[in-house]
């Protein structure tokens, strides 16, 4: 089941931000994020915050999800204020977004656009399940605004995605990929994960290399991470399948690396690659510490340092906003000293790296020694070395 929200202070019932996390909202990049809660299946690996019909219970359905979230765009507007802040960048996760039509969806988009604007040539991206889109779907998206899809191929190899749980045939992605780009969509992700049960280093590539066939411009690759009360934590815990390897995700890092450059796509984020322009904004927008409103049960958002989350489960969302109450659960103001710690957490993850002044000198120059970042235009940087020790090196370095 999805994983337990943090606790924090409460939130006043109509949501209101402090001042001085307002000051300023406007001049800072603005971006939206919608979470889409619901899947047909749920992946053994899974923990996000999503509900299959099963799990769902009374209270909130797939018909009514669209008008529930609008209540919320509305909602912010109101604690935001009247401060112009048009939206940069949109991006609908979940869950599997696509199984609301496209016509709801883009109804969620017209509101944003309608509360706060859209900034012309904005990035407006929706997650996708291979198996839930056809040409006439996407050809909807398109014409509602999206303009970036990512899909979730995982793995090229059925006995892999047999382990995970995953549903769709391999030979799907680059069909429906294919099908993004007839329909018009210029930006098309394909996210993959190494380290599943029974995966080899020959699994993987096979992997990387259709992934790259299919001609995507981004492509995100993750470690797998066996998280608590899962379906997979509970099958390795049992013994019946192996606890993921660092030694082998390590080398498969090193593979998805080489053939990624190689085709044309470098990294700009730890587990992000895309050709020159295709990079993800809206990732980059939480990586630099910009504002977002997170709409959704469980949805996270930050203005101004100031960052809160929604209570998980739809019918208690839906309920909240009913009675006309903000759905968020908690909230946590960061002081300064939060901040510059996420700050060095979040920018030294880029390949633009972290600048110098926010870190401590000497500590700087152990992990130079160490060949594990390197200095650049100021800031610190990491080298291929020190991606793979990346969590190290942040505790090291903070």
């Amino acid at each position: 089941m999805p994983s337990i929200l943090p606790e924090g202070d409460p939130m006043p019932a109509d949501g209101r931000l402090p001042e001085a996390s307002l000051e300023g909202f406007g001049d800072r990049p603005f971006g939206f994020y919608v979470h889409v809660p619901f899947c047909v299946t749920r992946c053994g690996y899974c923990d996000f915050n999503t509900y299959t019909a099963t799990e769902l219970g009374p209270g909130a359905s797939r018909d009514s999800y669209a008008d529930t979230v609008i209540s919320e765009i509305r909602l912010a507007r109101r604690v935001l204020g009247e401060a112009e802040a048009p939206v940069q960048t949109v991006f609908v996760g979940g869950g599997t977004p696509t199984l609301l039509p496209p016509e709801d969806l883009g109804r969620v988009l017209q509101a944003i656009r309608d509360e706060f604007g859209i900034v012309e040539g904005a990035e407006v991206t929706t997650e996708a399940n291979p198996e839930t889109v056809t040409s006439a779907s996407l050809t909807g998206l398109l014409e509602a605004g999206f303009t970036r899809i990512s899909y979730g191929m995982q793995s090229a190899k059925d006995h892999v995605l047999k382990a995970l749980d995953r549903t769709h045939t391999p030979a799907r992605v680059p069909l429906v990929v294919a099908q993004a780009r007839e329909a018009g969509f210029r930006h098309v992700n394909l996210d993959l994960i190494y380290g599943a049960p029974g995966e080899s280093d020959d699994d993987w590539r096979e992997s990387v290399e259709q992934a790259l066939a299919a001609g995507p411009d981004h492509i995100s690759a993750y470690a797998l991470i066996v998280e608590e009360g899962t379906k997979l934590a509970a099958r390795v815990a049992r013994g019946e399948l192996a606890e993921p390897d660092d030694d082998a995700m390590a080398d498969r890092y090193l593979i998805a690396d080489e053939l990624f450059e190689k085709a044309g796509l470098s990294w700009y984020e730890l587990s992000n690659w895309a050709l020159p322009g295709g990079e993800c904004r809206h990732n980059l927008l939480y990586w630099q510490g910009a504002d977002w409103w997170g709409a959704g049960p469980g949805a996270h958002a930050h203005v101004g340092g100031t960052r809160w989350w929604n209570v998980k489960h739809p019918a208690a969302y839906a309920q909240r906003l009913a009675q006309g109450i903000t759905p968020a659960h908690a909230r946590e103001v960061l002081d300064d000293d939060t901040r510059r710690l996420e700050r060095v957490l979040l920018e030294l993850r880029l390949r633009t790296g972290c600048p110098l002044e926010l870190l401590d000198g000497r500590a700087v120059r152990e992990q130079e020694e160490r060949g594990l970042l390197v200095r650049r235009d100021g800031r610190a940087v990491l080298t291929l070395e020190g991606r793979l020790l990346a969590d190290a090196v942040v505790r090291d370095l903070t």
